[in-house]
């Protein structure tokens, strides 16, 4: 089966998500360009399939680098935006459901694990 390639991917995040930057809210049109930003970079293991992928806008995945979703997540929070933790709890969801489903990814397991347990933290009463 073929893996859809990256414009595709980001159009189907952008379905899926909404037309903003999960991390400043910034609408994707016009002079905002979109790219596709790993919630779990590629360096840390994260695989290139939708379930990892939100839409950013150019700034914010340039910024952001290889830190983790929930670094950044606070990093926006102190630039004074305000970064969608539900839409990036969802995605981080996702992936360890299509982790489950597909197998692989040690190496973004740990990672992962890291990032749901602190952005779950970050919430009185969460779970």
């Amino acid at each position: 089966m073929r893996q859809p390639g990256r414009r595709e991917r980001l159009d189907a995040a952008r379905e899926r998500d909404g037309d903003t930057c999960l991390w400043c809210v910034r609408p994707l049109t016009g002079a905002v360009a979109a790219t596709t930003d790993h919630v779990v970079p590629k360096v840390k293991g994260g695989p290139s399939w939708l379930e990892n992928e939100v839409a950013a806008c150019r700034r914010c995945n340039g910024d952001r680098g290889h830190r983790g979703a929930v670094d950044w997540l606070e990093e926006c929070e102190r630039r004074g935006w305000s970064p969608d933790a539900e839409r990036l709890e969802r995605v981080l969801v996702s992936l360890v459901a299509a982790i489950a489903h597909r197998g692989g990814q040690r190496r973004a397991r740990p990672h992962l694990d890291a990032q749901l347990r602190r952005l779950r933290h970050r919430r009185p009463g969460a779970a």
